[in-house]
């Protein structure tokens, strides 16, 4: 019957709380350190700084044992897993709540800072400046360091939230997130409808970034309605990748096809995160796929920022000869 795991893994809870052990194994984090601390304090207050953030109790860890437990049983018996409290079950590695997840986030976050800095670096140094104001022919320069900063402020969130899973971890991931994908979406319709003035442009602003920091704050200090933010994060995603899409089917960009790649990767990412993949070998699930997609994705993303500063300057130094 489905409801037996989770039958014993509530009287496995009870009893590694009462006891501190697990079929022999005591749990550290239920016995309090025999030191100057007082006893009545979580364990991790015992530990150094560096791991106090974790926030691991006796609590969380006879949940996190015992449901490793339930479903080493249920692999036994040829069963597939299933949620424990709206999460899957995965596996821990040293200090790493989820480990791959977490070194995918930090590999994305690397991926990001090194185009953002080649883009800079382009900008910068090889192509032409204007010679009154040293600044760049390329209209879209700021707006696209800002959706550097907001991408790696992004994933620097999501890999700190994959290695410990707290509530203050998660509403910055979270938050984070919905940042990054509002102003994904005013990039790409400021992009592909070509505006270069600043009044259009902050007729297209104005609206999204106060629904995007609306949903924030209501994420933080109403209710953290995950799947409210999943729904709102989809919609935006959608809107910008149809953007994309129609944008590099009718233009002449020379690279429409990276754009295109992008937005079909894109796709597959909503749709691993809309179908919630179970876990295999204890590691992987769906969202560990989309961060491991999310790895090509922003390198060619920033090879089509590139190369659209370059075409874009090339025509104005064209018009203006």
């Amino acid at each position: 019957m489905f409801f037996l795991p989770f039958f014993f893994a509530r009287a496995c809870f009870e009893e590694c709380q009462r006891t501190g052990t697990l079929k022999e194994d005591s749990i550290k984090h239920c016995v309090v350190p025999t030191d100057d601390q007082p006893a009545d304090k979580a364990w991790y207050a015992h530990e150094p700084l560096y791991l106090q953030w974790k926030e691991w109790n006796c609590n969380s860890e006879c949940r996190y044992h015992c449901m490793m437990e339930r479903e080493q049983e249920r692999e036994e018996l040829g069963l597939g897993p299933v949620k424990y409290h709206g999460k899957w079950p995965l596996k821990r590695a040293s200090v790493f709540q989820e480990p791959l997840s977490a070194a995918l986030s930090a590999l994305t976050l690397l991926v990001q800072f090194n185009g953002w800095l080649s883009f800079f670096l382009l900008l910068s140094y090889k192509l032409p400046l204007r010679p009154e104001t040293h600044a760049t022919y390329y209209e879209y320069t700021g707006l696209w360091h800002i959706n550097a900063l907001l991408a790696m402020n992004s994933w620097f969130w999501c890999a700190i939230y994959h290695s410990c899973d707290t509530a203050w971890t998660e509403k910055l991931y979270l938050s984070s997130a919905a940042a990054f994908l509002g102003y994904s979406l005013i990039l790409a319709i400021l992009r592909t409808s070509n505006l270069r003035d600043e009044a259009s442009r902050v007729m297209v602003a104005a609206p999204i970034l106060a629904f995007v920091t609306t949903h924030i704050l209501y994420l933080n200090f109403y209710e953290l309605d995950k799947g409210l933010n999943m729904k709102v994060c989809t919609v935006i995603s959608v809107a910008q990748l149809l953007l994309w899409t129609v944008w590099a089917a009718i233009t002449r960009h020379p690279s429409r096809l990276k754009v295109i790649f992008v937005a079909i990767g894109g796709v597959l990412s909503l749709y691993l995160e809309a179908h919630d993949v179970p876990p295999r070998w204890g590691y992987v699930d769906g969202h560990a796929i989309c961060l491991a997609m999310a790895i090509p994705l922003s390198y060619l993303w920033w090879s089509f920022a590139k190369e659209d500063a370059e075409m874009r300057t090339a025509a104005i130094m064209k018009k203006k000869r």
